[in-house]
């Protein structure tokens, strides 16, 4: 895993902390916000995620050679 993977994951979880928070108060601000906070996660977790796999890509060509 990459810092990429683990800030977005950690993101995804505060947002959907936030968003259910914002539901529970009925604090529509702070719902989206927390629904923000989930999609900018999600991003920042699948960036990392591509950068582990041509990471693995680039690893198993130089093995290779």
């Amino acid at each position: 895993m990459n810092k990429d993977q683990v800030e977005g994951r950690i993101d995804q979880v505060k947002g959907a902390i936030k968003e259910t928070t914002g539901k529970v108060v009925n604090n529509p601000k702070l719902e989206a916000e927390g629904k923000a906070d989930k999609v900018v996660g999600k991003v920042q977790a699948k960036v990392g995620d591509a950068k582990e796999t041509i990471k693995d890509a680039v690893n198993k060509f130089v093995d290779k050679a």
